[in-house]
């Protein structure tokens, strides 16, 4: 095969025509099972859910008002810009770790680690924050069922008065880890089904809301300016890119270098239109004042006198949610195990079940991780934490995908990002510029998170990494 360059130092790029030697231990390999509609699923799993059923009541109510569509349209058309990156690069290289092989192949092992210890804490955390989402539906339908619940166990301390854990929410991160520790192929046919399910609620609520609407609920538009819905924006993006924690199920699908690109390009297309429409249908059945931020579509159907559906559309959200927490679950064990595998971190991670083909090990550890935040962290607080995380890996990926086009044109892509390198060029600028509408705390926290990766990058990962070896060997 001869001796293919990797580079020295921090900056060593994966090659790709090794990919799959790097993969190859029998104990740390998945199972490809899944096609392209369970993929998909996956995708509109990971984007449908909190964005509707918690997030458009927060961002209509305190920061964009009517013009929260306007949000979800701004991000939208960023999120796209990247898909079209992550669509070429799915093609490419069909592989566990999505934006963090990504970054790997194209600009280095220190890039590459920069945004897998990025996406672990991000994803962890956007699992919780929906763990969170579901606990504040589950709580909206036990009250108008005559359950009152303890105090002390239905928020993070600081939400309530008497608020000591939100344990519904803590619970359902474990349960979401059981679920994907009884194999991929189980797992995701409990996805497809109860997507099917969240996606009936939604039309559910777009075409009865629809019937409901006063039109005078859209004036002021803009309550909180332009501004607002820019913020608005940056608040909600983590709500349509649920795709990129699907890509990360590449080397679990039958067919990933043709199927992975469609499902991630079909997946944000459904669930765009899905997202504007009912967020029209919000905001124009409750003023914005008055919609409820933990749980906006029920309160607006019970202020419309529909008291039994709202009880329907809570038990669908708290249903349908699950979806996000299992894609995202599902996307932070695989960046995980990849990195473990290409020894970044401890291979002991990257160990799966001898006959679910599973990694357990970190997904157990995901798991309680994510019921932690969940259990004692305030969704707003919590949600902030995961957008710049993934703002930053969009633009890693649509620099990553430029550069590999130009330094690498000879590879076979099954998929072609448009406009290049226009689009992935603007997908990049426009992650940079939602990044800035971020609260100050967020950068706190990332500064902080990103200083402890680097002294585990330095004090671990730059050593032991696979090509850190073939660096000492000098055969590849």
């Amino acid at each position: 095969m001869g001796r293919l360059r990797i580079g020295s130092g921090v900056l060593r790029r994966k090659p790709i025509e090794l990919i799959d030697e790097t993969a190859g231990d029998e104990t740390a390999q998945l199972s490809r099972v899944l096609g392209l509609w369970q993929l998909t699923a996956i995708g509109v799993g990971g984007i449908i859910g909190a964005g509707i059923f918690t997030l458009a009541g927060t961002v209509a109510n305190g920061t964009a008002g009517p013009a929260v569509v306007v949000s979800f349209l701004i991000a939208g058309i960023a999120s796209a810009a990247a898909a079209f990156s992550y669509a070429e690069f799915a093609g490419l290289i069909p592989k566990a770790g999505s934006a963090y092989t990504y970054g790997y192949v194209a600009l280095g092992e220190l890039p590459g680690w920069f945004i897998g210890w990025d996406l672990l804490l991000e994803y962890t955390a956007i699992v919780a924050v929906v763990a969170i989402g579901i606990s504040g539906y589950f709580s909206f339908l036990l009250g108008n069922v005559g359950v009152q619940l303890p105090v002390w166990m239905l928020g993070a301390p600081g939400t309530g008065e008497g608020h000591r854990v939100d344990l519904f929410a803590a619970a359902l991160c474990v349960l979401i880890a059981y679920l994907l520790n009884l194999g991929i192929r189980n797992a995701a046919r409990f996805e497809t089904a109860i997507v099917v399910l969240k996606v009936a609620v939604v039309l559910l609520v777009i075409v009865v809301g629809f019937f409901h609407v006063d039109t005078r609920n859209y004036t002021p538009f803009f309550p909180y300016g332009v501004g607002g819905a820019i913020t608005g924006a940056a608040t909600v993006f983590f709500a349509v890119f649920g795709y990129d924690a699907m890509s990360t199920a590449a080397e679990e699908s039958v067919d990933a270098m043709r199927h992975m690109p469609r499902a991630i390009v079909y997946s944000l297309g459904i669930s765009m239109v899905l997202y504007i429409l009912a967020c029209l249908v919000l905001t124009g059945m409750q003023h914005y004042t008055e919609i409820d931020p933990r749980s906006g579509f029920s309160s607006a159907f019970q202020s419309a006198g529909l008291d039994r559906l709202a009880d329907v559309i809570a038990a669908g959200a708290i249903i349908g949610i699950l979806t996000v927490m299992f894609t995202f679950m599902l996307g932070v064990t695989r960046v995980w195990f990849a990195m473990s595998r290409d020894g970044l971190l401890p291979r002991w991670f990257a160990k799966t079940h001898p006959t679910r083909h599973v990694p357990t090990r970190v997904t157990w550890l995901v798991g309680v991780g994510s019921a932690v935040i969940a259990g004692f962290v305030p969704i707003a607080e919590a949600a902030e934490l995961t957008n710049i995380g993934i703002l930053l890996a969009f633009v890693v990926v649509c620099v990553a995908v430029i550069i590999l086009r130009y330094r690498r044109p000879d590879l076979p892509r099954t998929f072609r990002c448009p406009g290049m390198p226009v689009v992935p060029g603007l997908g990049a600028l426009f992650s940079l510029w939602l990044i800035t509408f971020l609260q100050w705390e967020t950068w706190v926290r990332f500064v902080v998170w990103f200083l402890i990766g680097l002294v585990v990058y330095f004090g671990y990962s730059y050593r032991h990494s696979a090509l850190a070896e073939a660096e000492k060997s000098a055969e590849i």
